[in-house]
């Protein structure tokens, strides 16, 4: 392992094991900004994302978190940031529908977004053949086109109206694909109708949003990480600026093949757009045995391994290069401690926060609740 690893443009993340010096890294100078947590539960992981969330906001990177487990609320609390509860009963709402628009791009723009949101209707009617795929296009197509000039005529005015779901829906409905809307019709007039079909009331304008879908069922949370990863997408591309997405729980969305190819999508692409995609998974297996999984890794310049257990370490060590002693640091090392490897160089690190950090971080029940 390197015995130093420090770049004077970065941030402090720890300790290094091996001579105590600092280890300082910049991971908007290495190849790209993206990065990936692996870790058992209670090894670390949310504490180490959440120093580095904190120290890169004192730099003046803008962040967003999608927080399954409710994990962040504090850290948002202490920050003023803002933070958003997505359920069915919330009044804050996301139009999948809504895609960033540039005078000299629109038509790209347009046409690279109704690939994602095919995928996103896939997920939502469970899979779609080849032949549903290019009708779901085609319904797309038309959704856009019938509102075209409405759209393009209040965007001058910075009040763009975007078609809903149910347009889509209606389309469908014209065009006689009886069995996607039935398949589709509990997001339009069912029990799901509240939280996919409105016009985005959101806007992400402060340095820390932090994204609750705690509340939503489970068998919706993979949906919702999509549209908000999409939503924020569509924010980048229309303002690149320098920002963190940080996905919590992200083996969530390798569930399903539609989500885990947006994803992977989205971490090839952020570079160009000065975002840095953050992936934190205790599923290194699950993670690590899919292709577009091993895709985002490898698209990773950052990763920040924490303690494994004897069934993930042969995975990792092989997908990671890692030496023998290496293995085994992982397989002993304490809770907040990482091996770090960045572009080339491997780091063992013990992650430190400052007295005045840590009750802004930690989320432990003996330290919140005395």
């Amino acid at each position: 392992m390197s015995s130093e690893l420090v770049q004077e443009s970065g941030i402090l993340y720890g300790i290094n094991k091996s001579n105590n010096s600092l280890v300082i890294i910049d991971r908007y100078s290495l190849n790209n900004a993206n990065s990936i947590i692996f870790a058992q539960s209670g090894s670390g992981k949310s504490y180490t994302a959440k120093v580095e969330i904190l120290r890169h906001l004192m730099q003046g990177t803008k962040v967003i978190i999608i927080d399954p487990e409710r994990e962040y609320k504090q850290l948002a609390a202490s920050v003023n940031g803002t933070y958003i509860k997505l359920s069915s009963s919330s009044k804050e709402k996301i139009n999948p529908f809504e895609y960033s628009q540039h005078s000299v791009t629109d038509e790209n723009n347009l046409t690279e977004h109704i690939q994602d949101l095919t995928e996103l209707i896939s997920l939502m009617v469970g899979s779609l053949t080849s032949e549903e795929r290019a009708s779901v296009d085609r319904a797309l197509l038309l959704t856009y086109k019938k509102i075209g000039l409405t759209t393009r005529k209040n965007a001058r005015s910075k009040k763009a109206e975007y078609p809903l779901l149910k347009d889509f829906y209606k389309n469908l409905k014209v065009m006689k694909h009886k069995d996607l809307c039935d398949r589709l019709e509990r997001f339009v007039k069912g029990s799901l109708s509240t939280v996919f079909d409105s016009q985005t009331n959101i806007k992400l304008d402060n340095r820390l949003i932090v994204f609750d879908i705690k509340d939503l069922n489970e068998s919706i949370r993979s949906i919702m990480m999509m549209v908000v990863a999409n939503f924020v997408n569509n924010e980048v591309k229309q303002n690149p600026q320098k920002r963190m997405l940080v996905i919590d729980e992200g083996w969530l969305l390798l569930q399903e093949p539609e989500s885990a190819r947006f994803i992977s999508g989205l971490v090839r692409r952020a570079r160009k757009y000065y975002l840095g995609v953050t992936i934190i998974t205790q599923q290194a297996n699950d993670f690590l045995n899919q292709e577009y999984g091993k895709a985002i890794a490898s698209q990773s310049s950052l990763r920040i391994l924490m303690r494994q257990d004897t069934t993930t370490i042969k995975k990792v060590a092989s997908e990671f290069h890692l030496s023998a002693y290496e293995q085994h640091y992982l397989l002993t090392c304490d809770r907040g401690e990482a091996l770090i490897i960045a572009d080339q160089n491997h780091v063992a690190v013990k992650v430190v926060a400052s007295d005045e950090e840590h009750p802004l971080l930690t989320t432990d029940p003996r330290e919140v609740y005395i």
